[in-house]
């Protein structure tokens, strides 16, 4: 007996199948938008996948010509010894067991270029904007390796996002990857859009890519609205998986979103692409994973889930001069549960990436608008990404406000304080109040310059802190209106020289004199 299972097994291994049926295998079981599939022993990892009804299933359904010509795809992701594991790129309702697999030989991709912008496409560049085909002859892979170290430099020129909290204490570079997490209820959203509707009057205007994963489709409509309204999607391109879309385009549409970018880097330009966001990414993934049946790890996430967000994340980076200088900046969002940032996946895009930006519930429940948390939030390219006008005024306001949230904690079980320690109580409430900005209005630089200038200084310390926000606006106005020479040159050189810095203190006592005279 044991002679003839020799000779079997030494058959079977001299047994060599045709090319053609190397290139075909069959379905063997279907399960929540993945196919396990027998054969394809050829098959790369993230190659598109055909699905076809075997003949004899075709002739018991009787199926029509038009959806004999309906394809249906897949996607090849777990390469095992005798399957393959693959997610399917359509409705999954429509493979049965048996049906026939063939291989395409071309990997997964997505069309880029700027036919794209202000158009809304799939993770795969399928339009969803009704506006009819998008007509580009080029397309990158969603999987690419990053440029290497050689091929970068340093990131030194600043992404405004127009939001004075964030440009003064927590700077973000073109080519930077900067984290923004924070619970459910904070604005991590409204902050990248804000981001986005602030680039429409800055130089050398970056292209936009916003990634929405997981977003109900109201909520993706609401965000259109807003670009579209704002004039943003002049300059913006949407990749969206929506919460209707199977699991494999929320895995699928940020690889996407990094492509479309990545072709303007490579053109020379600047792009930003804003992962919204990364959470709904690794649930996508645990989900797929566990029914592909890798491993479950910590969290039931598998091992590989860092390595996942790792290389989309280090995709992005500033390329030096011989590659083009062109840069491609990251925004991914995490959303963390009860402000726990020590979480599995919020660490480990934490270390990934170059800074966090935290928004703090706390904050928000107290009114404080963008509720950044000023301790836990920190860039790591800092000031060498910021503007020096920006970077005069702000430069120790960062260690002033923690100073500040620690005192006003401390007064808490305190009855009186000494002269100093009030003045440095009340100059913090004024920088606080002066940090304030209601979404969809992000300034200028130039403006942030002078309303920070006037409370470092020391200028507003007289005022009221609920009329900061009307003394802001008339500051603004009254140098529109009376000195538009003084933004003028902040904006073009951007800088705030020494005779620059008297004209506007001077501007600011004056507006403060008009501010008395009413009464105030």
């Amino acid at each position: 007996m044991q002679n003839i299972i020799n000779y079997l097994k030494k058959e079977i291994e001299n047994l060599e199948l045709s090319p053609q049926q190397e290139e075909i295998g069959e379905v063997l079981e279907v399960k929540d938008g993945t196919a396990l599939i027998s054969g394809l022993q050829n098959v790369e990892s993230l190659e598109i996948i055909r699905f076809k009804p075997s003949l004899k299933q075709d002739a018991e359904k009787n199926k029509t010509e038009q959806n004999n010509k309906e394809d249906l795809y897949g996607l090849a992701l777990n390469l095992e010894e005798n399957q393959v594991g693959s997610v399917v790129l359509c409705d999954f309702s429509k493979i049965q067991e048996g049906d026939i697999v063939e291989r395409t030989k071309k990997v997964l991709s997505c069309p880029v270029g700027k036919e794209l912008i202000g158009r809304v496409v799939t993770p795969i560049g399928k339009p969803l904007d009704g506006r009819g085909e998008i007509k580009t002859e080029n397309s990158y892979p969603l999987e690419k390796i990053g440029p290497s170290v050689i091929d970068r430099e340093p990131v030194n020129f600043p992404l405004h996002t127009g939001l004075k909290v964030v440009d003064a204490l927590v700077p973000i570079g073109r080519g930077q990857r900067e984290l923004i997490l924070g619970d459910r209820i904070t604005q991590k959203t409204s902050l990248t859009i804000d981001t986005i509707l602030n680039q429409k009057n800055e130089p050398n205007r970056p292209i936009c890519v916003y990634v929405a994963i997981g977003k109900r489709e109201g909520e993706l409509a609401r965000i259109l609205h807003t670009l579209k309204k704002n004039g943003a999607m002049d300059y913006t391109i949407v990749v969206a998986a929506t919460s209707a879309d199977p699991a494999a385009f929320w895995y699928l549409a940020p690889y996407a979103g990094t492509a479309i970018g990545e072709y303007f880097m490579d053109q020379g330009k600047d792009a930003l692409v804003i992962f919204d966001d990364l959470t709904k990414h690794a649930w996508a993934w645990r989900q797929i994973s566990l029914v592909l049946k890798r491993a479950p790890g910590r969290e039931a996430y598998p091992g590989d889930i860092f390595y996942l967000h790792s290389r989309l994340l280090e995709r992005a980076g500033k390329l030096n001069k011989e590659k083009g200088g062109g840069s491609l900046t990251a925004l991914p969002i995490i959303e963390t549960q009860a402000g726990d940032i020590t979480a599995y996946i919020p660490t480990n895009v934490i270390s990934i990436c170059d800074g966090q930006i935290f928004m703090d519930t706390s904050l928000y429940l107290k009114g404080q608008r963008p509720e950044m948390n000023v301790g836990l939030s920190v860039s790591r390219v800092g000031s060498a990404a910021q503007t020096k006008a920006i970077k005069k005024v702000a430069g120790t306001l960062k260690l002033e406000l923690a100073q500040f949230q620690e005192l006003e904690s401390f007064l808490e079980f305190a009855e009186e304080v000494d002269a100093e320690t009030q003045k440095r109580i009340e100059r913090g409430k004024r920088m606080k109040e002066i940090l304030k900005q209601d979404s969809l209005s992000p300034l200028d630089f130039e403006k942030q310059t002078a309303i920070i200038f006037a409370g470092v200084k020391g200028l507003l310390d007289q005022a009221k802190v609920e009329d900061i926000k009307k003394i802001e606006k008339d500051l603004f106005e009254y140098i529109e209106t009376q000195n538009p020479e003084i933004f003028k040159k902040i904006r073009e050189s951007g800088d705030l020289d020494e005779n620059t810095e008297k004209e506007l203190e001077k501007i600011i006592r004056e507006v403060l004199k008009i501010y008395v005279s009413k009464g105030n």
